[in-house]
C-alpha cells in the first residue's frame, strides 16, 4: 500500500465517481482505476461495487477511509507546519555580541526582526569577542558579533563594519565647536578610557606620542563612558555606533586623530550553514546600523 493508492482511494471516496478523482488528480481515469484495482489487491477485499456504470462504496471502504482521514488531517497539520515556517520562522534564535553592538545595535535590529518574525524567541548573550567567539564556535549561539577576532577553532568570520573612532567631549566643553580633535588637544583632560589589556585601549594609547592625558577612569562599555562624559566627568574615544545610536544628552561626538579603527565581524560556526532565523536577524543588523 503506497501514497498514490491511498490518495486516489481518498479521490473516488470523496466525489464517488472514477472520473471526477481522475479530473481532481491530473490523470485518467483508466489508471484512477487500475490503482484502485490494485490497492483491492493490497487490502484483501472489495471497495467498490459497479452497478450499471455507477461505483457504491462498500462498507469496509467505508471504515478504511475513516482511518485514511486520520492520516490525511496529520498531513495537513505538516502542511499548516511548513506554512507557518515559510512565514514566521520556527525554533528560537540565539546571538552573541560584545556590548558595543549590544546596547546599541540590537535593539533596533530586533524591533525589525520582531517586525518579521513576532513568534520567535531570541536570546542575546553579551560578552567580551572571545567570549562570543568561543559560544559561536560550540554552537551555542548560531551568530556572533565581535570586535576582534580571537585564534579559536570551529567559526568562519566575516568583516561587517569598520568605523573611524570618535573623541566625545561634554557639549559645553572648550573642544565642542571644533570639527576634528587631534591628540595634542586632550592633553590635561581628564580621559576615561577602556579597559587595559583591549585591542582598542592599546591602539587609542598608541595614538598619543606624549601622553598628557589624566587617566582618571576605566570602563569596559562604551555607552558608560558616553553617560560619564554627559555628566561633565572628563572625555574619550569610542566606537562612533555608540554615540550615533545613543545620542546620550549632553554630548558631543567629534572626529578624531590619528585614525583609531574599531572594527566588527560577524562570526558563524563552520560547517554549519546559517538558518532562515539567522540570515533575517543579520538582515536586521544592517538595517538598524546607524548612518554617519
Amino acid at each position: 500500500m503506497n501514497f498514490k493508492q491511498i490518495e486516489t482511494f481518498r479521490a473516488v471516496m470523496l466525489t464517488r465517481s472514477m472520473t471526477l478523482a481522475a479530473s481532481q488528480l491530473h490523470t485518467s481515469q483508466p489508471n484512477v482505476t487500475r490503482v484502485i484495482s490494485q490497492l483491492e489487491n493490497e487490502v484483501g477485499f472489495a471497495l467498490f461495487e459497479r452497478v450499471a456504470g455507477r461505483i457504491t462504496p462498500t462498507v469496509e471502504a467505508e471504515s478504511l477511509l475513516v482511518e485514511v482521514e486520520r492520516a490525511f488531517v496529520g498531513l495537513d497539520s505538516l502542511a499548516d507546519s511548513a506554512r507557518s515556517i515559510r512565514q514566521s520562522g520556527t525554533g528560537s534564535l540565539r546571538v552573541g555580541a560584545v556590548s558595543s553592538i549590544a546596547m546599541s545595535i540590537i535593539p533596533e535590529a530586533m524591533r525589525l526582526f520582531t517586525e518579521r518574525y513576532p513568534k520567535v524567541p531570541v536570546v542575546i548573550h553579551t560578552s567580551g569577542s572571545s567570549s562570543v567567539a568561543k559560544w559561536t564556535a560550540l554552537r551555542y549561539c548560531e551568530v556572533g558579533l565581535v570586535s576582534f577576532l580571537s585564534d579559536i577553532p570551529g567559526i568562519e568570520a566575516t568583516p561587517l563594519r569598520k568605523e573611524r573612532g570618535v573623541c566625545v567631549v561634554p557639549g559645553n566643553h572648550r573642544l565642542a565647536r571644533k570639527r576634528l580633535i587631534r591628540a595634542a588637544d586632550l592633553a590635561g583632560e581628564r580621559f576615561i578610557s577602556l579597559p587595559q589589556g583591549s585591542s582598542t585601549r592599546l591602539a587609542t594609547d598608541a595614538a598619543f606620542e606624549t601622553d598628557a592625558r589624566q587617566l582618571m577612569m576605566e570602563t569596559p562599555y562604551a555607552t558608560t563612558i558616553c553617560r560619564m562624559v554627559g555628566l561633565g566627568l572628563g572625555v574619550g574615544i569610542v566606537n562612533p555606533i555608540v554615540s550615533r545610536s545613543m545620542k546620550i544628552p549632553g554630548t558631543k561626538a567629534i572626529a578624531f586623530e590619528p585614525a583609531i579603527e574599531f572594527r566588527s565581524y560577524v562570526l558563524r560556526p563552520t560547517n554549519t550553514p546559517s538558518t532562515r532565523l539567522a540570515r533575517a536577524f543579520l538582515e536586521c543588523v544592517d538595517q538598524a546600523w546607524p548612518a554617519e
